[in-house]
């Protein structure tokens, strides 16, 4: 029974996510983890019960891999079965590593005040477990408790400590009310008062203007709804052109026109006629297109109509332009296992569509790229634009630096490969915390959903229906300040629970040195 609460408890946790976001869900999944976890002080049976608690989770909020996989990819329902199953295998092998860490650092519950800190440890390997996500193997850095916590007043606690930092808060706080339950009445009124302070401090940090708005700026977000499955078919590349050109054409004006990921299936040598026709027309009117597009970081062997008889030596680059009264070339720097590279080449390419498609080869764009410049008609200086191509919006350390240096964050994505899923939800929801964390706007245009605008504060203004063409035409704000996360990032944070994780080792130790009586 144990076993199947641990699954259960990690599986309650995507229904925290968008687009159901019942909150409560994250509370209360990771309230059950850590009472079925309190007396777990053995590393192999800690990894094991941390597994199984990412089984749950990746297997229910990452469903959406096999929609990519199956509808989009071309692969067969077995095959994509298989391979669903060995990603959440493999993917709960951080969850694992959570396991590994509570039971070597969880103090002995035999102590006085232990099952206080073993919240507290349990919170700060958890959070450890989460922060690995955003870096090892390329990271994953997806369904963090923190994004659960958005529709609460705890989202406060955003600006100051980001998503980790909240996703240590609900499960400090979902640890202690586990703590309570089985103490006395005046610990329980205690743990109450605790809890209650921090939602109240939430949102008293909820109303603090830790950046200041500037200029409002006009923007077209083009969605031009254009089906996965036949996109790079070479056969519809100028129709594909042809329907975003028709979609832009009354929006030619607006300060800044941007069209999704890949909008263009041309590469940027062969799209230079075009290139230069919207340069002109945008310097005319005075607006800015920014598009993403495929480039390749060596061209050798590229025929004028087509990557068919490619070298294998060119390298892929997911790219973003700007061409008008702009200017500026931004090349992702994170990389989709599977999707923009293929691990295990030799063994893989071949075995599924999915995985010949020409961006399946791409190379990652060197770190620290200068933001793009836009012309506004707020003054002649312009401003300076932070991009995120698709799967980059998910690092929050990535994005912070964009944001430090940038008046607006903009990020284009290509969510066709999600299908009808809640993965697009979830995608927009992970854009809505850096909005938050950074105190930026955050301007996202996609390919079929979800198109939307995002204030300062992480709130939707407007959005474009799913799988529908069109344009989003609405305004933003140019900021200016850094709230504290974009100053400082997750360090402070990272410091606390590497002393939370000494002081009960320390604990432990001590308590297996000289037992009590």
């Amino acid at each position: 029974m144990r076993r199947l609460g641990l699954i259960a408890a990690g599986g309650l946790l995507p229904a925290s996510f968008a687009p159901f976001d019942v909150w409560p869900a994250a509370f209360v999944g990771v309230g059950l983890a850590f009472w079925l976890l309190q007396d777990v002080r053995d590393w192999r049976t800690g990894f094991f019960y941390g597994w199984l608690i990412g089984v749950g989770k990746y297997a229910i909020g990452a469903s959406w891999i096999y929609v990519s996989i199956h509808e989009q990819g071309g692969a067969s329902e077995s095959l994509a079965s298989v391979m669903v199953v060995l990603f959440v295998a493999g993917m709960a092998l951080f969850s694992a590593l959570f396991g590994v860490l509570y039971s070597l650092c969880a103090p002995a519950l035999k102590q006085h005040g232990s099952a206080v800190l073993s919240a507290a440890v349990f919170a700060a390997t958890w959070c450890v477990a989460e922060w690995s996500l955003t870096w090892l193997l390329t990271g994953f850095p997806w369904l963090f408790v923190g994004y659960g916590l958005m529709p609460t007043w705890l989202a406060g606690f955003a600006p100051v400590v980001g998503v980790l930092g909240l996703s240590f808060l609900a499960c400090l706080i979902a640890g202690l009310a586990v703590v309570a339950w089985s103490g006395s009445a005046a610990w329980r009124a205690t743990t109450f008062g605790c809890v209650l302070g921090l939602f109240l401090a939430g949102f008293g940090l909820s109303k603090v203007s830790w950046v200041s708005l500037g200029a409002s700026g006009d923007v077209a977000l083009v969605q031009g709804n254009i089906e996965q499955i036949t996109k790079w078919d070479p056969a519809n590349r100028l129709p594909i052109l042809d329907t975003y050109e028709r979609l832009t054409e009354p929006h030619w004006g607006a300060e800044l026109i941007v069209w999704p990921e890949a909008a263009l299936t041309l590469f940027a040598e062969q799209a230079t006629p075009w290139l230069d026709r919207w340069e002109a027309r945008g310097r005319a009117s005075g607006s800015t297109l920014v598009l993403g597009l495929p480039d390749v970081k060596q061209m050798i062997g590229l025929p004028a109509d087509g990557v068919e008889q490619r070298s294998e030596d060119d390298a892929f680059q997911n790219t973003a332009v700007a061409v008008g009264a702009g200017a500026g070339r931004y090349v992702k720097q994170r990389l989709v296992p599977f999707g923009e590279y293929v691990p295990l080449e030799v063994l893989l390419r071949g075995v599924i569509r999915f995985f010949d498609l020409p961006m399946s080869r791409s190379s990652a764009g060197p770190a620290d790229q200068p933001p793009m410049l836009i012309q506004t008609s707020a003054g002649s200086q312009g401003a300076l634009i932070g991009l995120a191509i698709c799967y980059e919006i998910a690092y929050p350390e990535l994005v912070r630096a964009s944001a430090a240096n940038s008046d607006v964050l903009v990020t284009i994505s290509n969510d066709a490969w999600f299908g009808a899923s809640i993965g697009p939800h979830q995608h927009l929801q992970l854009a809505r915390m850096r909005a938050l964390e950074n105190g930026r706007y955050v301007l996202r245009s996609t390919n079929n959903g979800v198109t939307a605008i995002i204030n300062e504060r992480g709130e939707v203004t407007a959005s474009l229906p799913q799988f529908e063409s069109g344009v989003l035409r609405g305004s933003y704000a140019l900021v200016s300040g850094r709230t504290p996360f974009t100053r400082l990032g997750h360090w402070p944070l990272l410091a606390l629970l590497v002393v939370i994780l000494g002081i009960g080792l320390v604990r432990r130790r001590w308590y297996i040195a000289a037992p009590l009586q």
